[in-house]
């Protein structure tokens, strides 16, 4: 079985650097929440997990369709709770697909594939947490 590690190093403050694959990713709190705003904040890396394993899973799925895109967009929208702790309790993925006559059915294809078969990372979400998609055409 596959197995992926991290390790997290404290800088200062509330300033902490994970290396992940030999890239250094920093997270820190905002400003006015006591940290020195040097990075993303954590949670939202979640919803970065999950718009970056879902969207090249649509990518090269729409490859092997011979799909051609001018331009691909994953916005996520995810509500959080009010008490402690404080967490995504709903999330709505949207893609945003911009090209010329593009074939709806198979983006609808693609992204479904990747919504209920392939995305590890909306698979563990989608245990948590209800997530829904909406696919948008820019011609």
């Amino acid at each position: 079985m596959a197995q992926h590690s991290i390790k997290t190093k404290w800088r200062k403050n509330n300033i902490f650097d994970t290396d992940i694959d030999g890239h250094t990713i920093t997270v820190d709190l905002a400003k006015e929440a006591g940290g020195d705003d040097a990075g993303p904040r954590p949670k939202k890396l979640v919803l970065v997990a999950a718009a970056g394993c879902t969207g090249m899973d649509v990518v090269s799925i729409l490859r092997k369709m011979r799909i051609e895109l001018k331009g691909f967009n994953i916005q996520i929208e995810a509500e959080m709770s009010e008490e402690h702790p404080k967490q995504y309790i709903s999330m709505k993925v949207i893609y945003e697909f911009e090209g010329n006559d593009l074939p709806r059915e198979k983006l609808e294809k693609a992204v479904s594939l990747s919504f209920e078969n392939y995305c590890g990372v909306m698979a563990m979400y989608k245990k948590a947490i209800p997530i829904t998609y909406e696919i948008r055409i820019k011609e």
